[in-house]
């Protein structure tokens, strides 16, 4: 595989200052969701392009009228353009500073940036920010910045410089980890970096509970941020019972159950790491002689072939679709698992489900546990509707935003 300087490739696409961009016209009828500004662009939309766009570059979107609709990052896949404007512009740095500022001003509005009890949340949440393509998460000092397109992966310099200026002395580290996320089919040789500092971990304080993140070692940018409420919810309904949590990964719905008082925890995640991440955070909790037992298996056999009788069940797995070709074996695989955990749950008992694939949306998930509901034949009502917190927000415009979906349910 070929090396090529990214220096290089930023100078070439931003020549459009000088040579103009990329036309990138619609079919006929394929412009309406853009016009309700909606920020994706898919491929089989298109009817022409004028030119040969390179991954990341900027291009502007027009209908087969030759209205201007947009411009945004080119590349090669299903979306081809995500759309960060829909007004005809040159983005400079302050163009991207302020939509930084943006994010930040929304997540100072929600207490989150001088909360005393909570110093991680993610600050950029791609469309629901105006940046699409890009995640940014904030631990304790530490910026992580994931890019899901070329177009903003190109950018992390830029972002670097706003968020010191942002955050002053409140920031130590940006960590740059988007091998993972970027598309894996292009020809640029990416690798995950320090653009600021060096430290690799933080203990973060959610609610004031402890949890150790490493972002370089870690999923992700290193901690599910989005299941913070979730989490306290689970606190809160954990008290005096027998709480059993799945794909535990660091243990987050078992340290606010035990801290709420279970009578037992238990973790379990087939991942071997995954319960060494969780029991250290116990340890860093001070919960060490309570009543908790990690167990590396996987969920399904451990559903399967558990003695202890649960009174509180959570179900969080990965996404089991990540593409709509796969969905169907994904909606199987949710019903399955959620049918052997309602005939396993105690009488009485509360199970807290949840589905964080983006191409299952509610209706399909609510509709899945209800099918697994009437294949165990127990009685089942929904006592909460779950979404992700507001540091999360979704555009109004974007519904495929909305990826976290969850139901509480008392099983009698």
């Amino acid at each position: 595989m070929q090396t090529i300087s990214i220096s290089i490739i930023k100078e070439k696409l931003y020549a459009f200052k000088n040579m103009g961009r990329i036309k990138i016209i619609l079919k006929s009828g394929k412009d309406e969701a853009v016009l309700r500004q909606h920020p994706w662009v898919f491929s089989g939309a298109i009817k022409k392009i004028n030119g040969d766009p390179q991954e990341g570059e900027i291009v502007d979107v027009y209908n087969n009228k030759d209205r201007f609709l947009g411009c945004g990052h080119w590349q090669n896949g299903s979306i081809a353009v995500r759309i960060f404007s829909f007004e005809q512009i040159e983005p400079d740095y302050n163009f991207w500073k302020q939509r930084l500022e943006a994010a930040y001003k929304i997540r100072n509005a929600i207490g989150l940036t001088n909360s005393e009890t909570t110093n991680v949340y993610r600050l950029v949440f791609a469309e629901g920010d105006s940046l699409p393509g890009l995640v940014i998460d904030y631990y304790n000092g530490a910026a992580v910045i994931q890019a899901h397109s070329f177009g903003m992966y190109l950018l992390r310099n830029d972002f670097t410089k706003a968020l010191k200026e942002i955050y002053g002395n409140n920031l130590h580290t940006v960590y740059s980890k988007s091998k993972e996320s970027l598309p894996k089919n292009n020809e640029y040789n990416i690798e995950n970096e320090f653009l600021l500092g060096n430290k690799e971990s933080e203990i973060v304080l959610e609610n004031g509970n402890k949890f150790k993140v490493n972002w370089v070692n870690g999923q992700k940018t290193g901690f599910f941020i989005d299941q913070r409420f979730n989490r306290e919810l689970v606190g809160k309904y954990s008290k005096n019972r027998k709480v059993l949590n799945t794909y535990c990964y660091t243990g987050g719905f078992s340290i606010y159950a035990i801290k709420e008082g279970a009578e037992l925890v238990h973790s379990v995640d087939s991942s071997a790491k995954a319960i060494d991440l969780t029991n250290n955070n116990i340890l860093i909790n001070g919960f060490e002689n309570k009543n908790h037992q990690s167990f590396a298996i996987d969920t399904m056999s451990f559903l399967q072939e558990m003695e202890e009788t649960y009174d509180l069940i959570i179900l969080d797995p990965p996404a089991f679709a990540k593409h709509r070709d796969v969905r169907h074996k994904a909606i199987k695989g949710y019903k399955r698992l959620n049918a052997t955990a309602l005939n396993k749950i105690a009488p009485g008992g509360i199970l807290f489900t949840f589905s964080c694939s983006q191409v299952v949306d509610r209706q399909i998930f609510e509709s899945t546990v209800l099918s697994a509901a009437i294949q165990s034949g127990r009685k089942v009502k929904i006592l909460h509707h779950l979404s992700q917190p507001a540091d999360h927000p979704a555009s109004i415009y974007h519904k495929e935003g909305e990826y976290l979906k969850g139901l509480v349910l008392y099983v009698e």
